[in-house]
């Protein structure tokens, strides 16, 4: 599976910063992923600054990048979207 769209590979994470249009839509953005996580028992580092989410996927006991995190990056870049 092939991940793009703003995602890329940093220290073998995909990472990509999400620019909210304000700070409670950012916090309901980082809800929204944290409920995808959950549900799918895989968690992403999340870093919040003010209208700013920066999520990172990785599988560390794999040390790296798996097909579960481009699927998880392309779902949770579908939470930013407005519905």
């Amino acid at each position: 599976m092939s991940v793009s769209d703003g995602w890329v590979n940093v220290d073998d994470a995909l990472e990509r910063t999400f620019d909210l249009p304000s700070f409670p839509e950012a916090i309901a953005f980082v809800n929204r992923v944290a409920e995808l996580a959950e549900t799918e028992n895989h968690h992403p580092d999340m870093t919040i600054s003010y209208r700013k989410v920066t999520l990172r996927w990785t599988t560390h006991s794999e040390r790296g990048i798996t097909d579960r995190d481009r699927d998880l990056a392309v779902r949770s870049a579908a939470l930013a979207e407005p519905s």
